[in-house]
Formats: C-alpha cells, structure tokens, sequence
C-alpha cells in the first residue's frame, strides 16, 4: 500500500468481503487496491486502472505447471499456464506488473471480473511488491499487492515435466482464449518489453515451442 495513505491520516481497519484488510479514510479521500498480475494480466487486463508499475515480489518462482481447462486449453486436452510456486530461495523474484485500482471499482466490478476470470482454481493472497520509483536514483519501494494463485494441491496443479513434453502441450492445446502458445508468446514478449526482463523459464519454452512451430512449417 503506497506510503501516502500513512501521511497524517486517522483510520481505521476493517474486513471486508473479499477477505482484504481496507483502511478506512477522511470523508473525501480515495481507497485504492493494488493488484499484481504475472501472467496474462501483464498484457491482458480488460479494466480501467489508475497506474501501473512494473517490478516483483519475492519468493516465487513463475513456472508453466498450471493446467488450464477454461482459457488456453479445455477438458480431456488441457493446456498449460503460468502460476506462482514457493521457492527455496525467500529472495527469489517474480517480475510483472500492478496496478492501482479504486476500491470501489475493485468491489463492484474488477474483483468479480477476475475472480470469474481466474476461476480454474486460483485464490487471492497477498504479498509486499517491490518496484523503483519514476524518479531516477530513488531507492527500491514498496506496496502491499493483491494476486491470484493456484494451489498446489488442487486437481489443476499439473506440476513439471521435462521441457519436451511441455513444449508440445503448449503448442498443441487450444482454449476458448486461443491457443496455448499464444499465451506463451505474449508472456515472453510482454516480460521483456513492459517489464524490461527475461524469465529463464518462459525463455527456454518459448524457445522450444518456436522449434516445433519452425519444424512443422518445414514440413
């Protein structure tokens, strides 16, 4: 949450219904949700939003071991997806994007929006987010995001497999969103010219999935 709303203000906190502390402001002020989007979000968000900022949060990993039935692939052939995984190293980081949304915006219509759009079994959680400031030599901030992921005990976590066999899932699959690779295509691109970064991960499949794409053409 952004240092301004702790500047001289009196407040209150509160539980709201989607289960996020909301800090209760002088009549006239403007609450505002911060959300964190590593995947499609980077590219895709389909709601107004007041700012965005590139930068991560830490201790996860981004990784394709999400099956997705509803978006990028469909039951019986599901494709595969991004979702965030705990890492063994706390400082590891997760680049994307958040964006500042108001509250009441979120309430009424964002927050339902992407709780139906990520419904193939992701749930809110919420972690500090780390970005640099616009202003050149300021130091690295903070803010508290909002973010979905999957659990890895749900039936969707479709967990690793070598690169070979994610690489043909990917370029295979084909959803109500479009296909599979797509996705990936977009994610890899985005990373690099929005958020100015490579993911290693997204990388080595975008690489693969590019070969059999190459192959097939040849053909």
């Amino acid at each position: 949450m952004s240092k301004l709303i702790w500047l001289h203000i009196t407040f209150r906190a509160i539980l709201n219904p989607i289960n996020k502390v909301v800090i209760i402001y002088p009549k006239g002020d403007v609450k505002m949700v911060w959300l964190f989007g590593y995947g499609s979000l980077i590219w895709k968000t389909n709601f107004n939003y007041v700012k965005m900022v590139k930068g991560y949060v830490k201790g996860y990993k981004r990784r394709f071991w999400w099956w997705s039935l509803d978006h990028r692939g469909v039951p019986g052939a599901p494709g595969r997806v991004v979702n965030l995984i705990p890492s063994e190293n706390e400082d590891e980081e997760v680049w994307g994007v958040a964006y500042e949304i108001p509250d009441d915006d979120w309430i009424k219509t964002v927050g339902p929006a992407l709780d139906h759009r990520e419904k193939g079994g992701y749930s809110r959680r919420e972690s500090p987010f780390y970005y640099v400031s616009e202003d050149n030599g300021s130091p690295i901030k903070s803010l508290d995001v909002i973010f979905y992921i999957g659990s890895l005990s749900d039936d969707q976590y479709a967990g690793p497999d070598s690169l070979e066999v994610m690489a043909k899932t990917i370029y295979s699959s084909v959803g109500p969103s479009g296909p599979n690779k797509e996705y990936l295509f977009n994610l890899s691109e985005s990373l690099k010219t929005i958020c100015g970064v490579e993911d290693p991960h997204v990388t080595e499949l975008e690489k693969a999935v590019q070969e059999i794409v190459q192959k097939e053409l040849s053909v």
